[in-house]
């Protein structure tokens, strides 16, 4: 192409400085979108799981300090108190002691713990002769207490703590992916873990795959035995 044509299909140079003037703001546009992208997942997956863990820790230790003054005598549901029934210690989710509330709504499960539903089917509690204690947590960010679920296998125990009892249960089925809608997994008796008749059950549940909340990952385990707790509140073979 002759040194004439070339010219003549260039760009006048005013466009040009234009496309580029473009181009340059887009990369400036692309690159703040970005950043604020980056620093919404840092703030979601990170910072608040610190929240949580601070708000947790925090109520806690309020709960242990309630525990160390001397008890009223028992009354049914006497621990069923918005402050936490007790804590959930699940050693295969390498998670530490969980504070455990009633409700599963966002505004409780928000603050870095698990939650007993209250609704559509109510959850019994670990102290009632029978029933399903079923409970529900976040996955990822907000405290994700049950960030590792996954790593839970049949057999493994799940303890859980009150002010005088441990209440210690056995793993015995999963179900890794069911719908949100599915309630029957936390009915008193959770047929699709194979159990056909009343029991002491405990349900953990939580949203899967992980940083979605499309379907429900649940574990299912069984009461195998009670143990008190002494003054020393020495800790079950389980979780030593």
């Amino acid at each position: 192409m002759s040194r004439a044509r070339r010219r003549a299909a260039a760009p006048p140079a005013g466009n040009r400085s234009v496309l580029a003037g473009f181009l340059s703001l887009l990369g400036e546009v692309l690159i703040t979108v970005g950043l604020v992208l980056g620093l919404f997942v840092a703030y979601s997956l990170w910072w608040t799981n610190v929240l949580a863990d601070r708000q947790a820790s925090a109520k806690g230790d309020e709960v242990r300090q309630q525990w160390q003054t001397p008890a009223r005598p028992a009354e049914p549901g006497a621990l069923d108190t918005k402050d936490g029934v007790g804590f959930l210690h699940v050693p295969a989710m390498k998670n530490g002691e969980v504070l455990v509330k009633p409700g599963t709504a966002p505004d409780v499960l928000d603050d870095g713990v698990a939650g007993y539903y209250t609704e559509p089917v109510k959850s019994a509690l670990p102290w009632d002769e029978k029933g399903n204690f079923s409970l529900a947590a976040h996955r990822d960010g907000h405290g994700a207490k049950f960030h590792n679920i996954d790593k839970v296998r049949n057999g493994d125990a799940i303890v859980f703590e009150t002010r005088d009892t441990w209440y210690v249960y056995k793993v015995f089925a999963e179900l890794r992916q069911t719908s949100k809608y599915n309630t029957d997994v936390i009915n008193p008796v959770p047929k699709e873990s194979g159990k056909a008749a009343p029991g002491r059950y405990i349900t953990l549940t939580t949203c899967t795959p992980v940083y979605t909340s499309k379907y429900r990952y649940i574990v299912w385990g069984e009461l195998v035995r009670t143990e008190k707790v002494d003054a020393k509140r020495t800790l079950p073979a389980e979780l030593r």
